[in-house]
């Protein structure tokens, strides 16, 4: 059963897991790059990385702080090797659970049309569709959709 543990932004386990996320998406989106503002360790707020039974890291989510009481899902990320065993699940359900413990009630998130299986990930898990928010809002990506859940 993998695990959860806290991660700096800058830790080498997050770096290649949020390098291969981008690498991926680049190849799903033609070369595109991610609309908005790129996470950083100065925004970034909560990191949470998962692990296999051995200790080998397997997926990664984070956390941005918005205004208020609103969070931003970023760089949710499993490894190919390890989907389908609920480790995205576990993930979302960790940086939920950081959200509260923070005080943020709302969590929002991009994705993008190219991703259905995020699309279905968020969606099962009670997020709606919302307008952009944030420093998406004014930013012309044909593929970004976003996402809301009020968590309280």
């Amino acid at each position: 059963m993998p695990t959860l543990s806290p991660a700096a932004w800058d830790d080498p386990d997050v770096a290649a897991l949020t390098t291969a996320q981008q690498a991926e998406l680049r190849v799903r989106y033609d070369g595109a790059g991610e609309p908005g503002v790129p996470p950083s360790a100065a925004d970034v707020a909560v990191v949470l990385v998962a692990r296999d039974d051995d200790g080998t890291p397997i997926g990664c989510g984070a956390l941005r702080p918005l205004a208020g009481a609103e969070a931003e899902v970023k760089r949710m990320y499993v490894v190919p090797a390890a989907r389908g065993r609920g480790v995205s699940r576990l993930l979302l359900a960790g940086l939920e659970a950081e959200a509260l413990r923070r005080g943020w009630t709302t969590v929002r998130l991009e994705t993008g049309v190219r991703q259905p299986e995020a699309v279905a990930l968020y969606t099962s898990a009670g997020y709606r569709p919302v307008e952009a928010f944030g420093h998406y809002v004014g930013v012309d990506d044909p593929y970004a959709v976003f996402f809301a859940r009020e968590l309280a």
